[in-house]
């Protein structure tokens, strides 16, 4: 039986149009800043939060781009679950919590970054297709 992990997620673009990716501390893939529901959190609730967490950033607006599943970067054995929001943010933007590192790439050339499986899988052709 597979084993689900429910997350929001962010997709956050700079004025060049760059997407910013995070990567966790102990792990060697990027992807995009978000994370798990606390309790009875709605999408939006969560994502504020964890971006608040993570990067020190506010949410100011979110617009659902879809709802993905890919198996899981860095939890083997699990898929993960993702609501996944373009989301607009305020504030400076650094890494905190649990993220490591930060990385801002070109979605139609993301370079040789490690990227989680729901990233490559169906993110970055969901953010193309739109373009």
């Amino acid at each position: 039986m597979t084993r689900v992990l429910d997350i929001v997620t962010a997709v956050i673009r700079d004025e060049g149009g760059r997407m910013l990716l995070v990567r966790k501390r102990g792990t060697s893939t990027f992807m995009k800043p978000g994370g798990k529901r606390d309790g009875d959190e709605d999408d939006l609730a969560t994502l504020a939060r964890e971006l608040d967490e993570e990067l020190g950033c506010r949410l100011v607006h979110a617009e659902l781009l879809g709802n993905y599943a890919a198996p899981a970067a860095n939890e083997t054995g699990f898929t993960v679950q993702s609501a996944t929001y373009l989301a607009t943010v305020e504030g400076d933007i650094a890494a905190r919590a649990e993220i490591e590192e930060l990385a801002w790439i070109d979605p139609a050339a993301p370079g040789d970054l490690r990227l989680a499986p729901l990233l490559t899988d169906k993110v970055l052709p969901a953010l193309l297709a739109r373009a």
